[in-house]
């Protein structure tokens, strides 16, 4: 059975996963925004979230400013894949890392490695 859960409280799981993010890594997201929206690409309809941006190690120092990179985290997927607040919290968690972890270059390999997949 799916979590149900207001927008604004899920908002909220997302922001507590983002201050779990270590103050050292934190202080290196640079340009990047993360946004809640409740359904995923058409095409992609499992998607649980999407970095979209070009990351650090891809960068040149030549790069001109651009808009910021893009987190998504997808609430539905989220919350019909979870059966406790407790479950949602952690795959919340996992989901925001995995995406910061692709703006830190970090590939889906290594975070299948590392449990974040």
């Amino acid at each position: 059975m799916a979590v149900e859960m207001d927008r604004a409280e899920f908002e909220a799981l997302v922001g507590d996963a983002l201050d779990g993010i270590p103050a050292e890594l934190a202080a290196r997201v640079d340009n990047v925004v993360v946004l809640v929206e409740d359904e995923p690409p058409a095409d992609e309809p499992d998607l649980l979230g999407l970095y979209d941006g070009v990351s650090l190690t891809e960068r040149g120092t030549e790069m001109p400013m651009e808009l910021p990179d893009r987190i998504f985290v997808y609430r539905r997927p989220l919350l019909e894949m979870c059966d406790t607040r407790e479950q949602l919290v952690e795959e919340v968690r996992v989901t925001v890392v995995h995406e910061v972890a692709h703006h830190f270059g970090i590939d889906d390999d290594r975070l299948h490695e590392l449990g974040y997949a």
